[in-house]
């Protein structure tokens, strides 16, 4: 499991939920923060997602930082904006988890094609990856950069031998799928 993206986000999950099937706040993020360097193997076309992706970590991270022991976890911070009637701001943590966790959907259903269909090109498994997660919550502008983004991404050896799966063994990139796919409230 040494040596790729996927066996240190694996690590990380053993940590993500409480004896009691809570999602602790902290190893969530890290968890996140450890799949987040993937999108630097698309090229600078994917800066902007980055970056977006890393703003929804960051503001879940400070509101956590303000009371550690108040939001441990993370349903903590969702529940209090409802409470206080915050959770409809755009620049809300509940809205920031909402896009953080689309977007990791993204990923894994990115990675889930790159198994699934070893035949597509990289093409193929972004276009189809983005239109089962992404598409359907982004407007004409969004859905049109982030595709002409994907159009750029590296070819799928490249890709593969980048994030450190070697030849046919994809058993952490599997393996990764379908535990987060449980974290993010969909079965895989």
């Amino acid at each position: 499991m040494e040596g790729n993206v996927f066996a240190a986000a694996l690590e990380k999950m053993e940590h993500v939920k409480s004896p009691e099937g809570e999602i602790l706040t902290r190893p969530f993020l890290d968890l996140c923060k450890t799949v987040l360097p993937v999108l630097d193997n698309f090229g600078p076309a994917m800066g902007p997602v980055k970056s977006d992706i890393g703003g929804n970590i960051s503001r879940l991270e400070t509101r956590y930082l303000s009371s550690q022991s108040e939001f441990n976890y993370l349903y903590r911070i969702v529940r209090s904006e409802i409470e206080s009637k915050k959770a409809r701001s755009s620049s809300s943590c509940a809205n920031a988890l909402l896009w953080l966790t689309r977007a990791m959907d993204f990923l894994s259903e990115l990675f889930g094609n790159l198994m699934v269909h070893p035949d597509w090109s990289m093409s193929q498994v972004c276009a189809d990856s983005y239109g089962k997660s992404l598409k359907k919550w982004h407007g004409w502008l969004a859905s049109s950069s982030f595709s002409v983004a994907l159009k750029l991404a590296p070819d799928r050896k490249k890709f593969m031998s980048i994030v450190g799966v070697k030849g046919d063994d994809v058993s952490d990139m599997e393996n990764f799928c379908g535990r987060f796919l449980t974290f993010i409230g969909r079965e895989s």
